[in-house]
Protein backbone atom coordinates (compact mmCIF):
# COMPACT_ATOMS: atom_id res chain seq x y z
CA UNK A 1 0.00 0.00 0.00
CA UNK A 2 1.44 3.39 -1.08
CA UNK A 3 2.55 5.67 1.85
CA UNK A 4 2.47 9.43 1.14
CA UNK A 5 2.98 12.34 3.76
CA UNK A 6 2.47 16.05 3.50
CA UNK A 7 5.43 18.64 3.51
CA UNK A 8 6.33 21.94 3.96
CA UNK A 9 6.82 23.25 0.91
CA UNK A 10 9.46 25.72 -0.55
CA UNK A 11 7.57 27.96 -2.86
CA UNK A 12 7.36 31.29 -4.71
CA UNK A 13 5.74 34.24 -3.69
CA UNK A 14 2.26 34.40 -5.63
CA UNK A 15 3.88 37.48 -7.84
CA UNK A 16 6.52 35.87 -9.12
CA UNK A 17 5.04 31.90 -9.88
CA UNK A 18 4.89 32.51 -13.45
CA UNK A 19 8.44 34.15 -13.93
CA UNK A 20 10.34 31.77 -11.86
CA UNK A 21 8.90 28.29 -12.70
CA UNK A 22 10.15 27.04 -15.50
CA UNK A 23 9.80 23.39 -17.62
CA UNK A 24 11.98 20.51 -16.85
CA UNK A 25 15.63 20.63 -16.44
CA UNK A 26 15.20 17.94 -19.87
CA UNK A 27 13.06 18.82 -22.13
CA UNK A 28 15.25 22.11 -23.75
CA UNK A 29 19.42 22.39 -23.83
CA UNK A 30 21.53 24.55 -22.30
CA UNK A 31 21.49 27.22 -24.94
CA UNK A 32 17.04 27.35 -25.06
CA UNK A 33 17.60 27.74 -21.06
CA UNK A 34 20.23 30.51 -21.72
CA UNK A 35 17.69 32.15 -24.02
CA UNK A 36 14.31 31.67 -21.56
CA UNK A 37 16.50 33.10 -18.52
CA UNK A 38 17.84 36.41 -20.01
CA UNK A 39 17.32 39.46 -18.28
CA UNK A 40 15.07 37.09 -15.62
CA UNK A 41 17.31 36.72 -12.65
CA UNK A 42 14.32 34.80 -10.78
CA UNK A 43 14.12 32.34 -13.54
CA UNK A 44 14.28 28.82 -11.87
CA UNK A 45 16.84 28.17 -14.78
CA UNK A 46 20.07 28.95 -12.81
CA UNK A 47 18.76 26.35 -10.47
CA UNK A 48 18.06 23.37 -12.35
CA UNK A 49 20.03 24.33 -15.58
CA UNK A 50 23.04 26.37 -13.52
CA UNK A 51 25.45 26.09 -16.59
CA UNK A 52 23.42 29.03 -18.26
CA UNK A 53 25.38 31.32 -16.03
CA UNK A 54 29.36 30.10 -17.42
CA UNK A 55 30.57 30.25 -20.96
CA UNK A 56 27.96 28.59 -23.59
CA UNK A 57 29.96 25.36 -23.86
CA UNK A 58 30.58 24.75 -20.00
CA UNK A 59 30.55 20.84 -19.13
CA UNK A 60 27.13 20.95 -17.31
CA UNK A 61 28.35 18.13 -15.43
CA UNK A 62 31.47 20.07 -14.18
CA UNK A 63 31.36 20.06 -10.25
CA UNK A 64 31.82 23.40 -10.41
CA UNK A 65 28.42 23.67 -11.90
CA UNK A 66 26.74 21.82 -9.21
CA UNK A 67 27.77 24.04 -6.96
CA UNK A 68 26.57 26.87 -9.00
CA UNK A 69 22.99 25.50 -8.48
CA UNK A 70 23.47 25.27 -4.69
CA UNK A 71 24.74 28.95 -4.52
CA UNK A 72 21.72 29.98 -6.78
CA UNK A 73 19.27 27.78 -4.74
CA UNK A 74 20.75 29.85 -1.34
CA UNK A 75 20.18 33.12 -3.22
CA UNK A 76 16.61 32.07 -4.15
CA UNK A 77 15.89 32.00 -0.53
CA UNK A 78 17.54 34.65 0.98
CA UNK A 79 16.27 36.79 -1.37
CA UNK A 80 13.06 35.37 -0.22
CA UNK A 81 11.66 34.51 -4.26
CA UNK A 82 11.23 31.29 -2.38
CA UNK A 83 9.41 30.60 1.17
CA UNK A 84 8.84 27.44 2.99
CA UNK A 85 5.20 27.27 4.64
CA UNK A 86 4.81 26.89 7.87
CA UNK A 87 2.96 23.79 7.98
CA UNK A 88 2.98 20.52 6.86
CA UNK A 89 0.27 20.89 3.77
CA UNK A 90 -0.65 18.71 0.78
CA UNK A 91 -1.30 20.81 -2.35
CA UNK A 92 -3.00 20.14 -5.72
CA UNK A 93 -1.79 21.56 -9.01
CA UNK A 94 -4.19 21.29 -12.04
CA UNK A 95 -2.78 21.69 -16.06
CA UNK A 96 -4.86 23.12 -18.39
CA UNK A 97 -3.84 21.70 -22.15
CA UNK A 98 -6.74 22.77 -24.74
CA UNK A 99 -9.68 21.47 -23.48
CA UNK A 100 -8.46 18.89 -21.04
CA UNK A 101 -7.54 19.07 -17.83
CA UNK A 102 -6.20 17.27 -15.33
CA UNK A 103 -5.44 17.44 -11.35
CA UNK A 104 -2.68 16.46 -9.67
CA UNK A 105 -2.22 15.92 -6.04
CA UNK A 106 0.99 17.07 -4.55
CA UNK A 107 2.87 14.70 -1.83
CA UNK A 108 6.11 13.67 -0.26
CA UNK A 109 6.19 10.10 -1.52
CA UNK A 110 7.99 6.99 0.05
CA UNK A 111 11.68 5.84 -0.60
CA UNK A 112 11.23 2.98 0.87
CA UNK A 113 8.26 2.19 -1.53
CA UNK A 114 9.99 3.21 -4.70
CA UNK A 115 12.80 0.31 -3.72
CA UNK A 116 10.73 -2.32 -2.89
CA UNK A 117 8.40 -1.97 -5.69
CA UNK A 118 4.94 -0.31 -4.96
CA UNK A 119 5.91 2.95 -7.00
CA UNK A 120 6.32 0.42 -10.52
CA UNK A 121 8.21 1.84 -13.11
CA UNK A 122 7.82 0.98 -17.18
CA UNK A 123 11.25 2.66 -18.02
CA UNK A 124 14.79 1.46 -17.81
CA UNK A 125 17.12 4.09 -16.40
CA UNK A 126 20.79 4.88 -17.26
CA UNK A 127 22.94 5.13 -14.33
CA UNK A 128 25.05 8.58 -15.84
CA UNK A 129 21.99 10.24 -15.94
CA UNK A 130 20.53 8.86 -12.18
CA UNK A 131 24.11 9.58 -11.11
CA UNK A 132 23.46 13.45 -12.27
CA UNK A 133 20.14 13.81 -10.64
CA UNK A 134 21.73 12.35 -7.27
CA UNK A 135 24.25 14.86 -7.46
CA UNK A 136 21.99 17.46 -8.15
CA UNK A 137 19.88 16.48 -4.85
CA UNK A 138 22.96 16.09 -2.50
CA UNK A 139 24.07 19.54 -3.44
CA UNK A 140 20.62 21.13 -2.46
CA UNK A 141 19.24 18.82 -0.47
CA UNK A 142 16.18 19.08 -1.66
CA UNK A 143 13.66 17.81 -4.77
CA UNK A 144 13.63 20.91 -6.86
CA UNK A 145 11.72 19.31 -9.59
CA UNK A 146 8.90 16.98 -8.78
CA UNK A 147 7.94 13.40 -10.50
CA UNK A 148 4.72 12.60 -12.21
CA UNK A 149 3.55 9.85 -10.74
CA UNK A 150 -0.48 7.98 -11.80
CA UNK A 151 -2.64 6.31 -9.59
CA UNK A 152 -5.70 4.09 -10.24
CA UNK A 153 -8.76 6.19 -9.68
CA UNK A 154 -10.08 6.29 -6.03
CA UNK A 155 -13.16 7.72 -5.45
CA UNK A 156 -12.23 9.52 -2.64
CA UNK A 157 -9.20 11.41 -3.60
CA UNK A 158 -11.39 12.51 -6.63
CA UNK A 159 -13.72 14.18 -4.53
CA UNK A 160 -10.85 15.82 -2.67
CA UNK A 161 -9.61 17.12 -6.08
CA UNK A 162 -13.06 18.31 -6.93
CA UNK A 163 -13.83 20.32 -3.84
CA UNK A 164 -10.21 21.94 -3.37
CA UNK A 165 -10.47 22.67 -7.07
CA UNK A 166 -13.32 24.83 -6.44
CA UNK A 167 -11.73 26.97 -4.04
CA UNK A 168 -9.74 30.27 -5.13
CA UNK A 169 -6.36 29.28 -5.97
CA UNK A 170 -2.80 30.11 -4.48
CA UNK A 171 -1.50 30.24 -8.46
CA UNK A 172 -3.28 30.59 -11.68
CA UNK A 173 -1.17 31.58 -14.93
CA UNK A 174 -1.17 30.73 -18.50
CA UNK A 175 2.73 29.49 -19.37
CA UNK A 176 4.82 30.45 -22.46
CA UNK A 177 3.90 27.07 -24.08
CA UNK A 178 0.08 27.96 -24.04
CA UNK A 179 -0.55 25.67 -20.91
CA UNK A 180 -2.44 26.54 -17.91
CA UNK A 181 -1.06 25.75 -14.46
CA UNK A 182 -3.19 26.85 -11.24
CA UNK A 183 -2.25 25.47 -8.14
CA UNK A 184 -4.14 25.17 -4.64
CA UNK A 185 -2.82 24.52 -0.75
CA UNK A 186 -4.37 21.35 1.13
CA UNK A 187 -4.35 22.75 4.76
CA UNK A 188 -7.07 21.49 6.23
CA UNK A 189 -6.19 18.80 8.95
CA UNK A 190 -8.96 16.75 8.03
CA UNK A 191 -8.44 16.71 4.49
CA UNK A 192 -4.93 16.14 4.93
CA UNK A 193 -5.75 12.90 7.20
CA UNK A 194 -8.45 12.04 4.46
CA UNK A 195 -5.80 11.88 1.70
CA UNK A 196 -2.61 10.35 3.52
CA UNK A 197 -5.79 7.67 4.28
CA UNK A 198 -7.00 7.33 0.77
CA UNK A 199 -3.12 6.44 -0.68
CA UNK A 200 -2.69 4.18 2.30
CA UNK A 201 -5.60 1.95 0.50
CA UNK A 202 -4.19 2.39 -2.96
CA UNK A 203 -1.86 -0.78 -3.92
CA UNK A 204 0.68 0.74 -6.28
CA UNK A 205 1.36 4.13 -7.56
CA UNK A 206 2.85 4.58 -10.90
CA UNK A 207 6.01 6.89 -12.42
CA UNK A 208 4.45 8.35 -15.53
CA UNK A 209 7.38 10.49 -16.40
CA UNK A 210 10.44 11.48 -14.66
CA UNK A 211 12.01 7.69 -14.09
CA UNK A 212 15.30 9.32 -13.64
CA UNK A 213 14.23 11.91 -11.19
CA UNK A 214 12.48 9.79 -9.19
CA UNK A 215 15.21 6.81 -9.43
CA UNK A 216 18.04 9.89 -8.16
CA UNK A 217 15.52 11.41 -5.62
CA UNK A 218 14.91 7.80 -3.72
CA UNK A 219 18.60 6.24 -4.13
CA UNK A 220 19.48 9.37 -2.47
CA UNK A 221 17.34 9.46 0.37
CA UNK A 222 18.56 5.15 0.83
CA UNK A 223 22.04 6.72 1.35
CA UNK A 224 20.83 9.57 3.44
CA UNK A 225 19.24 6.92 5.81
CA UNK A 226 22.58 4.47 5.72
CA UNK A 227 24.73 7.07 6.57
CA UNK A 228 23.30 8.47 9.15
CA UNK A 229 24.12 6.91 12.43
CA UNK A 230 21.34 7.72 14.62
CA UNK A 231 18.83 7.44 11.78
CA UNK A 232 14.95 6.69 12.94
CA UNK A 233 12.75 6.62 10.05
CA UNK A 234 11.41 9.76 10.61
CA UNK A 235 14.01 11.97 8.85
CA UNK A 236 12.40 14.25 5.92
CA UNK A 237 14.95 12.42 3.34
CA UNK A 238 12.62 9.19 3.73
CA UNK A 239 9.98 10.91 0.87
CA UNK A 240 10.48 12.64 -2.24
CA UNK A 241 8.03 15.08 -3.94
CA UNK A 242 5.55 13.45 -6.59
CA UNK A 243 2.52 15.11 -8.21
CA UNK A 244 0.21 11.92 -8.36
CA UNK A 245 -3.05 12.04 -10.98
CA UNK A 246 -5.68 9.44 -11.27
CA UNK A 247 -5.29 7.61 -14.46
CA UNK A 248 -8.14 8.59 -16.07
CA UNK A 249 -7.11 11.89 -16.61
CA UNK A 250 -4.07 11.19 -17.77
CA UNK A 251 -3.54 11.17 -21.86
CA UNK A 252 -0.63 9.77 -23.45
CA UNK A 253 0.64 11.18 -26.78
CA UNK A 254 2.76 9.27 -29.58
CA UNK A 255 5.84 8.92 -29.64
CA UNK A 256 7.25 8.82 -33.18
CA UNK A 257 10.43 8.26 -35.11
CA UNK A 258 12.18 9.96 -38.40
CA UNK A 259 15.60 7.41 -39.55
CA UNK A 260 18.49 8.89 -42.12
CA UNK A 261 18.21 6.15 -44.75
CA UNK A 262 16.71 3.04 -45.86
CA UNK A 263 19.95 0.72 -45.26
CA UNK A 264 20.68 0.95 -49.02
CA UNK A 265 16.89 0.08 -50.15
CA UNK A 266 15.02 2.13 -52.79
CA UNK A 267 12.02 3.49 -51.84
CA UNK A 268 10.33 0.90 -54.18
CA UNK A 269 12.34 -2.29 -52.35
CA UNK A 270 11.00 -0.93 -48.69
CA UNK A 271 7.45 -1.08 -49.54
CA UNK A 272 7.70 -4.35 -50.74
CA UNK A 273 9.29 -5.24 -47.14
CA UNK A 274 6.82 -3.78 -45.47
CA UNK A 275 4.26 -5.57 -47.24
CA UNK A 276 5.67 -8.87 -45.59
CA UNK A 277 4.43 -8.00 -41.67
CA UNK A 278 1.74 -5.12 -42.93
CA UNK A 279 -1.25 -4.27 -45.09
CA UNK A 280 -0.30 -1.31 -47.25
CA UNK A 281 -2.55 1.28 -48.68
CA UNK A 282 -0.79 4.60 -50.45
CA UNK A 283 -2.43 7.51 -48.75
CA UNK A 284 -0.85 10.13 -51.03
CA UNK A 285 0.40 13.73 -50.08
CA UNK A 286 -2.57 14.32 -47.48
CA UNK A 287 -0.84 13.73 -43.67
CA UNK A 288 -2.23 10.33 -42.39
CA UNK A 289 -2.69 9.88 -38.52
CA UNK A 290 -2.85 6.40 -37.23
CA UNK A 291 -6.72 5.47 -36.56
CA UNK A 292 -6.34 2.15 -34.22
CA UNK A 293 -3.37 0.39 -32.46
CA UNK A 294 -1.58 -1.57 -35.00
CA UNK A 295 -2.18 1.14 -37.44
CA UNK A 296 1.22 3.17 -38.35
CA UNK A 297 1.95 5.79 -40.60
CA UNK A 298 4.81 5.83 -42.81
CA UNK A 299 5.87 9.26 -44.56
CA UNK A 300 8.46 8.99 -47.61
CA UNK A 301 9.35 10.44 -51.04
CA UNK A 302 6.46 12.47 -50.90
CA UNK A 303 3.57 9.88 -49.93
CA UNK A 304 1.77 8.73 -46.62
CA UNK A 305 1.12 5.13 -46.28
CA UNK A 306 -1.39 3.21 -43.99
CA UNK A 307 0.36 0.17 -42.94
CA UNK A 308 -1.28 -2.04 -40.60
CA UNK A 309 0.19 -5.15 -38.76
CA UNK A 310 -1.13 -8.39 -40.15
CA UNK A 311 -2.74 -11.01 -37.72
CA UNK A 312 0.51 -13.28 -36.58
CA UNK A 313 2.94 -10.69 -36.82
CA UNK A 314 2.71 -9.56 -33.07
CA UNK A 315 1.89 -11.91 -29.55
CA UNK A 316 -1.36 -10.48 -28.10
CA UNK A 317 -0.40 -12.71 -25.12
CA UNK A 318 2.81 -10.94 -24.41
CA UNK A 319 2.24 -7.51 -23.11
CA UNK A 320 5.89 -6.28 -24.57
CA UNK A 321 4.75 -8.21 -27.63
CA UNK A 322 1.43 -6.49 -27.99
CA UNK A 323 3.15 -2.97 -28.18
CA UNK A 324 2.80 -0.99 -31.00
CA UNK A 325 6.28 0.32 -30.52
CA UNK A 326 7.26 -3.23 -30.51
CA UNK A 327 5.67 -4.52 -34.07
CA UNK A 328 7.69 -1.31 -35.61
CA UNK A 329 10.63 -2.03 -33.89
CA UNK A 330 10.94 -5.40 -34.42
CA UNK A 331 9.68 -5.57 -37.90
CA UNK A 332 10.77 -2.26 -39.40
CA UNK A 333 13.63 -0.69 -37.50
CA UNK A 334 15.19 -3.50 -36.75
CA UNK A 335 14.47 -5.98 -40.07
CA UNK A 336 14.24 -3.82 -42.78
CA UNK A 337 15.91 -0.79 -41.72
CA UNK A 338 18.58 -2.52 -39.65
CA UNK A 339 18.82 -0.63 -36.53
CA UNK A 340 18.90 -2.94 -34.27
CA UNK A 341 19.85 -0.67 -30.74
CA UNK A 342 17.53 2.15 -30.47
CA UNK A 343 19.01 3.83 -28.37
CA UNK A 344 22.30 4.20 -29.35
CA UNK A 345 21.80 4.55 -33.05
CA UNK A 346 22.58 7.64 -35.11
CA UNK A 347 20.22 6.71 -37.74
CA UNK A 348 17.03 7.41 -35.91
CA UNK A 349 15.40 10.37 -33.79
CA UNK A 350 12.22 10.61 -32.00
CA UNK A 351 9.95 13.12 -32.15
CA UNK A 352 7.20 13.76 -29.20
CA UNK A 353 3.44 13.89 -30.70
CA UNK A 354 2.85 17.58 -29.09
CA UNK A 355 4.99 18.56 -32.32
CA UNK A 356 2.10 16.92 -34.96
CA UNK A 357 3.05 14.90 -37.65
CA UNK A 358 3.90 18.28 -39.46
CA UNK A 359 7.36 17.95 -37.66
CA UNK A 360 7.90 14.67 -39.51
CA UNK A 361 7.13 15.72 -42.64
CA UNK A 362 9.09 18.62 -42.17
CA UNK A 363 12.34 16.49 -41.45
CA UNK A 364 11.63 14.26 -44.00
CA UNK A 365 11.59 17.49 -46.89
CA UNK A 366 14.27 19.23 -45.86
CA UNK A 367 16.20 16.14 -46.39
CA UNK A 368 17.42 16.04 -42.50
CA UNK A 369 15.74 12.37 -42.52
CA UNK A 370 14.69 9.97 -45.47
CA UNK A 371 11.44 8.30 -43.80
CA UNK A 372 8.92 8.89 -40.93
CA UNK A 373 6.85 6.67 -38.67
CA UNK A 374 3.97 7.50 -36.32
CA UNK A 375 2.73 5.14 -33.86
CA UNK A 376 -0.83 5.14 -32.40
CA UNK A 377 -0.15 6.07 -28.71
CA UNK A 378 -0.03 4.24 -25.61
CA UNK A 379 -2.42 3.93 -23.32
CA UNK A 380 -2.62 4.26 -19.60
CA UNK A 381 -4.18 1.05 -19.27
CA UNK A 382 -1.07 -0.67 -21.42
CA UNK A 383 1.44 1.32 -19.11
CA UNK A 384 -0.41 -0.11 -16.12
CA UNK A 385 0.00 -3.65 -17.31
CA UNK A 386 3.26 -3.70 -18.17
CA UNK A 387 4.15 -2.45 -14.70
CA UNK A 388 2.12 -4.34 -13.30
CA UNK A 389 3.52 -7.54 -14.55
CA UNK A 390 7.50 -6.33 -14.34
CA UNK A 391 7.63 -5.91 -17.37
CA UNK A 392 10.12 -2.52 -19.41
CA UNK A 393 8.22 -1.36 -22.08
CA UNK A 394 10.85 -0.37 -25.33
CA UNK A 395 12.73 2.86 -25.32
CA UNK A 396 10.78 6.31 -26.35
CA UNK A 397 7.21 4.77 -26.38
CA UNK A 398 5.44 7.25 -24.06
CA UNK A 399 5.18 11.13 -24.27
CA UNK A 400 2.96 13.12 -21.93
CA UNK A 401 1.72 16.41 -21.86
CA UNK A 402 1.62 18.46 -20.25
CA UNK A 403 4.99 18.70 -18.70
CA UNK A 404 5.03 19.58 -14.94
CA UNK A 405 6.09 23.03 -14.59
CA UNK A 406 8.98 23.42 -11.94
CA UNK A 407 9.57 25.59 -9.50
CA UNK A 408 6.13 25.68 -8.14
CA UNK A 409 6.66 23.80 -4.92
CA UNK A 410 9.94 22.42 -3.77
CA UNK A 411 10.87 19.80 -1.10
CA UNK A 412 13.42 19.87 1.31
CA UNK A 413 15.29 16.73 2.57
CA UNK A 414 15.72 18.31 6.20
Amino acid sequence: MAIVKPFKALRPTKELAKTLSSRPYDVLSSDEARVLAKDNEHSLYHIIKPEIDFEPGTDEHDSKVYQKASENFAKFQNNGWLKQDKKENYYLYAQTMGTRTQYGIVVAAFVDDYLKGVIKKHELTRVDKEEDRMKHVRINNANIEPVFFAFPDNDVLLEIINNVSKREPEYDFISEEGFGHTFWIIDEEEEIKTITDAFSAIPSLYIADGHHRTAAAALVGAEKAKNNPNHNGDEEYNFFMAVCFPASQLKIMDYNRVVKDLNSLTTEQFIERLKENFDVVNKGSEIYHPESLHNFSVYIDNNWYSITAKPGSYNDSDPIGVLDVTISSDHILKDILGIQNLRTSKRIDFVGGLRGLEELKRRVDSGEMMIALALYPVTMKQLMDIADTGNIMPPKTTWFEPKLRSGLVIHKLY
